[in-house]
C-alpha cells in the first residue's frame, strides 16, 4: 500500500468518527456551538474512490482468478464486521438503551451478516438501509463492488474498467426503471457506485506511469478537499457522485500520483491507516460511551465541547490500534496462513 494512500485512510476514517461525535454532541449538548459544524461523511466517498483505486491496482497485471479476489476480500472484511455486528446485535438486545440507531431484529441481523440492503428497523421513517452497524451501509457497496470487480477478472486488462463501468451502468439504470419502494432497487441505484469506478480509473493512470508534481498536485488537492468539505456542510440537493464523489476522486488522485518515496514516513498516521477498517466499524461503541460519561459528568467545566470531540476522536484512535493489533490482524493472519498449502519435506530435507 502507498504510504500516501494509509494516510488518506486514515483521515478519511477520522473524518466518519467527527462526523459520528457531533451528531453525539447534538444529542448531549443541543446548544453547541461546534453542533453547526456537521461534515466529514464525505470520508466514506475517500474511501470507495480508495477501493476503487487499491482493487485495480492489486489486480490489473496479476493472474488472479475470481475464486481468489472474493476469498482475499471476505477474509479481509467478514471477520471483524460479522464479529462487531453481533456485538452490536447482542448489546441492542441486552441494553437496547446504550445503542440509539440499533434496535434487535433477527432478520435484519442476518441481511447484515449477509451484505444485503435492508431498511433499518431502528429509523422511525422507516426509509433508512442501514445494517446494525449502520456506517457498515458502506460495506455493502463494497461487497456489491467486488461481486462484479471479480467477475470481470477474466477479462483483457483493456477492458476491464470499460465492461466494470458499463455493467454497473445497466445495473443503475434497470434500478432506476423498478419501483423505488423496493429496497435493492433504491440501494443499488445510487450514483455513489460509480465512485469506484472513478477509483478504478485513477488506478489505470497510476499503472500507465502517470505522476504529478507537488506544484500541480497540491494546489489541486487543496482546492478539491475544501470543495468537497463545503459540499459535505452544504448537504446540497444533487447525487452524492457529484457533489462529494468527484472532488474526492481528484483529492485521491492527487495524493495517488504524487512521489511520496523520499519523503519521512509520518509513524502514527501510517499505523492508523492500517487500523482504518477497525476505526471505521468500531468508533459507534466508543462514542456511545462517551455519551453516556459525558451526561454523567460531575463538574460543569467538564463539559466541554470541544473537548468531547477531540476526546471521541483520540479515545476511538486508540481503541481502533489496540482492536486493529490484538484481534483484526492476528486473525487475519491466522486464516491466510490456513489457506496456504503445507510444506512436506523429503527424506533429504528438501521441499
Amino acid at each position: 500500500m502507498l504510504v500516501q494512500l494509509q494516510y488518506l485512510r486514515a483521515i478519511a476514517a477520522l473524518m466518519v468518527v467527527y462526523f459520528h461525535a457531533i451528531l453525539q454532541l447534538r444529542n448531549v449538548q443541543p446548544d453547541a456551538l461546534l453542533s453547526g459544524a456537521l461534515f466529514g461523511k464525505s470520508g466514506v466517498d475517500l474511501f470507495f474512490v480508495l477501493s476503487g483505486f487499491v482493487m485495480w491496482i492489486t489486480t490489473a497485471d496479476k493472474a488472479i482468478g475470481a475464486r481468489e479476489f472474493y476469498t482475499r476480500r471476505i477474509i479481509r472484511i467478514v471477520p471483524l464486521y460479522w464479529a462487531l455486528s453481533l456485538l452490536a446485535a447482542a448489546v441492542a438486545l441486552i441494553v437496547p438503551s446504550i445503542l440509539k440507531s440499533t434496535v434487535f431484529d433477527l432478520p435484519h441481523v442476518v441481511a447484515t451478516l449477509l451484505f444485503l440492503p435492508w431498511i433499518n428497523p431502528a429509523d422511525p421513517a422507516g426509509v433508512m438501509i442501514a445494517p446494525v452497524i449502520v456506517p457498515g451501509w458502506t460495506l455493502n457497496y463494497e461487497m456489491y463492488f467486488y461481486l462484479l470487480f471479480g467477475a470481470l477478472l477474466g477479462l483483457s486488462k483493456a477492458i476491464r474498467p470499460y465492461a466494470l463501468a458499463g455493467l454497473l451502468l445497466v445495473i443503475f439504470i434497470l434500478c432506476k426503471l423498478l419501483p423505488q419502494d423496493v429496497t435493492a432497487a433504491r440501494f443499488y441505484g445510487d450514483s455513489v457506485i460509480f465512485e469506484f469506478v472513478l477509483g478504478v480509473f485513477i488506478g489505470k493512470l497510476y499503472l500507465d506511469g502517470r505522476r504529478l508534481g507537488g506544484t500541480v498536485a497540491w494546489p489541486f488537492i487543496a482546492a478539491a478537499g475544501a470543495v468537497m468539505l463545503y459540499n459535505d456542510w452544504m448537504e446540497w440537493d444533487v447525487p452524492r457522485l457529484f457533489s462529494v464523489g468527484l472532488p474526492a476522486a481528484i483529492v485521491v488522485g492527487g495524493v495517488a500520483l504524487l512521489d511520496f518515496s523520499r519523503k519521512p514516513v509520518i509513524g502514527w498516521l501510517n499505523h492508523l491507516g492500517d487500523a482504518s477498517f477497525s476505526l471505521y466499524l468500531s468508533h459507534i461503541f466508543v462514542l456511545a460511551g462517551a455519551r453516556m460519561i459525558y451526561a454523567k459528568l460531575p463538574f460543569e467545566w467538564m463539559r466541554n465541547e470541544v473537548l468531547f470531540v477531540l476526546l471521541c476522536l483520540a479515545a476511538s484512535s486508540v481503541a481502533a490500534v489496540v482492536l486493529h493489533n490484538l484481534f483484526e490482524k492476528p486473525l487475519d493472519r491466522f486464516l491466510r496462513n490456513r489457506r496456504r498449502p503445507a510444506v512436506h519435506l523429503s527424506p533429504t530435507g528438501s521441499a
